[in-house]
């Protein structure tokens, strides 16, 4: 795929800084992510509740999409690289909701800012011509992410001590469907939605304590990117990070390691679970 080159627009320059913000960027490689330190500087009695990140924490969201998009182009006789697909629809993930965030869009769902992504990509990858119906049932692969292969049990043995929701910034009826398709034994579903802002917003973080009646600091943030952890632990959430080294497939570096905003530290959510005594 061809891209235009030339100076970065003001609002490019605000999507990288919102990928940045969310930990999105690329980061610098490691050696190995098995020797991702493990952390407990919290007393798991003082834990309530646990919040999630989903894309990518909680579901391989490349894989899925890629997939899905393989199976539309092949449908219609297009060959394409459908993990290039999904890169490029991610990529306007961050850069969609600073639209909302800076005021050039009124609150707008993220199902809604994903169709507007993706009916600008689809000619550029030679599938402009999908109708209305194909449209929307691509665009809703986003509604069957599959988990990653430790999310269902760990959230399982995890829901027996926690209560435990998603706190993401997909709408509510995504975040439902991906529960039904994938398994995913929430209790309750939080989000961006509900307050009418995204991540890194301090006030969807500071929803999850008002929206389930307890202090912020009875609220743990799991994510597998940093940025999410620190906008989290500036709020008073205590934090979790999950390593998932593949989220972003081969040549793209997630977070490997945790920092000072990391409270515990885990490989899966099995290890997770443990940690926490559940």
């Amino acid at each position: 795929m061809t891209r235009r080159s030339g100076s970065l627009s003001r609002r490019e320059v605000l999507g990288a800084a919102g990928m940045i913000a969310l930990g999105m960027a690329s980061r610098p490689p490691y050696a190995d992510a098995s020797q991702t330190p493990a952390r407990r500087n919290v007393d798991p009695g003082s834990v309530k509740a646990l919040v999630f990140d989903v894309f990518g924490t909680v579901v391989d969201w490349r894989s899925s999409v890629a997939r899905e998009v393989d199976a539309v182009a092949k449908a219609k006789g297009v060959t394409i690289d459908g993990a290039a697909f999904a890169d490029a629809w991610r990529a306007q993930y961050a850069p969609s909701m600073n639209r909302v965030r800076t005021g050039e869009l009124p609150w707008t769902k993220l199902d809604d800012l994903h169709r507007i992504v993706l009916d600008r990509i689809l000619p550029e990858f030679r599938l402009g011509g999908l109708t209305e119906p194909e449209r929307a049932a691509l665009n809703r692969a986003w509604h069957r992410l599959q988990p990653w292969p430790d999310a269902v049990a760990g959230l399982t043995r995890l829901k027996k001590r926690f209560i435990i929701a998603p706190l993401s910034n997909g709408n509510i009826a995504l975040m439902t469907n991906l529960a039904k398709h994938g398994g995913l034994p929430w209790d309750c579903i939080l989000g961006a939605e509900l307050v009418r802002h995204y991540k890194p917003d301090r006030e969807v973080y500071q929803s999850a304590a008002d929206f389930l009646g307890l202090r912020v600091p009875e609220v743990m943030m799991v994510a597998a990117h940093l940025g999410d952890l620190r906008a989290a632990k500036g709020v008073g959430l205590r934090t979790a990070f999950v390593v998932r080294p593949h989220e972003f497939g081969p040549g793209r570096t997630p977070d490997l390691q945790p920092d000072g905003s990391v409270d515990v530290s885990a490989q899966d959510f099995l290890e997770l679970a443990s940690q926490l005594s559940a």
